[in-house]
Formats: C-alpha cells, sequence, structure tokens
C-alpha cells in the first residue's frame, strides 16, 4: 500500500486509539485482527529479545509503553493482559492473567517487587512505588538508605484513576480503591476505600 492510501492512514489511527483503549483488541473484527496480531507479536518478540521480560498468550502491549526489565527485575506478565500507553514499568514485577493497565501508569517494584493478582484493573495515571527513601535530617533525601518491602495487589482488585500506592502495602482480593486516592495501609478483602490517606467505606455486596 502506499503511503497516501486511506486504508493505511487509517491503520495508524487505529494504531492509535489502540495504544490508549487497548480493550479494543479483543474485539476488532477480522480483517483488522489480521494485522493487529502481527503488529502486536512482531513488537512483543522484540521487547522480550531486548529486556528479561515474559509474555503470555494474547496479551496487547502498546509500543508507546516505556518497559525496562534488566537482569535481575524481571517483568512476568501473564495472558489476556493489557498495557496501555504511557505507562512506565520497571521490574521486578509479576502481573497476573486478565489484567488492566491502563494509560499513564507508573509501576517500579524496586528491590521487592510488585505483584497484580489476577484479572486487576489499573485505571489511568496509577502510581505504585515498591520503595521508599529515609527521611534522617543528617542527610540530604538522596544520600539516604533506600528500603524495598514490595507491594502486594490482589485478584479482581480495582485502583481507580490517580491512585498512589505506597510501599509495603497489601491490597487483598476484591478490593476497589477511589479515584485520587493514596493507600498508606493494609486494604483487606472485599473492602472499598477512598481518601488520602484512604479510609475504609464500606464492604463490598
Amino acid at each position: 500500500m502506499q503511503a497516501d492510501d486511506p486504508l493505511l492512514k487509517y491503520r495508524e489511527q487505529h494504531k492509535q486509539r489502540l495504544n490508549y483503549m487497548p480493550w479494543l483488541y479483543w474485539t476488532l473484527k477480522p480483517k483488522h485482527r489480521l494485522w493487529a496480531e502481527q503488529w502486536q507479536q512482531e513488537y512483543q518478540a522484540y521487547l522480550m529479545e531486548m529486556e528479561t521480560v515474559e509474555i503470555g498468550q494474547n496479551c496487547f502491549i502498546s509500543p508507546l509503553a516505556h518497559i525496562f526489565a534488566e537482569r535481575g527485575r524481571k517483568i512476568t506478565i501473564g495472558d489476556n493482559t493489557f498495557i496501555a500507553a504511557d505507562c512506565t514499568l520497571h521490574g521486578p514485577l509479576t502481573i497476573g492473567n486478565e489484567v488492566a493497565i491502563n494509560h499513564h501508569c507508573i509501576l517500579d517494584g524496586g528491590r521487592a517487587g510488585i505483584t497484580l493478582g489476577d484479572q486487576a484493573r489499573l485505571a489511568a495515571y496509577c502510581h505504585l512505588y515498591a520503595f521508599d527513601h529515609g527521611m534522617d535530617l543528617a542527610e540530604p533525601i538522596y544520600q539516604q538508605p533506600v528500603r524495598s518491602q514490595g507491594i502486594q495487589v490482589g485478584r479482581d482488585v480495582w485502583l481507580g484513576a490517580h491512585v498512589g500506592v505506597k510501599d509495603g502495602v497489601q491490597i487483598e482480593d476484591h478490593a476497589i480503591v477511589g479515584m485520587n486516592s493514596m493507600v498508606t495501609k493494609h486494604v483487606a478483602s472485599k473492602q472499598i476505600v477512598a481518601g488520602n490517606p484512604a479510609k475504609f467505606i464500606r464492604f463490598r455486596k
């Protein structure tokens, strides 16, 4: 196809749409599924060659995401998972099956790592940092030792847009964290929490 071919132009625009709305990947018509699958296979093969990444079956990984997994900071991505554009992922990360990571999320595994359970949903602009600086006034912050305890997000957890999660936090299965919340403490199974810092609202029924 020529560069001015309207079908080619449409395909490039369709790729942009998928980068930011990757759930549409699984609804593509057969004629679009062919080129989209080839596009994803080629990019995922490149990513696994360049970084210490394992990618499951039938995933969508936006080429506009930034994924870094040097040796010792492996990233594992389960089946049927998507990672949208403008995300930054730095291992170690273990991402389950059917996980949604929407655009502009940041996940940094520190030394201890981040685990996302199956069917976890991260809305846009979620930030999870599995490390923290010391705060002793005797030294500048940048010279303080860095700790890493890790973050665990359970199965079927929903983090609303602009949620932050602090190092050392565990969010158990089926919990929900409201938009613009900062999670600093353990969240029990089926709890709905919100606020800064996030506080218990009610249980899911």
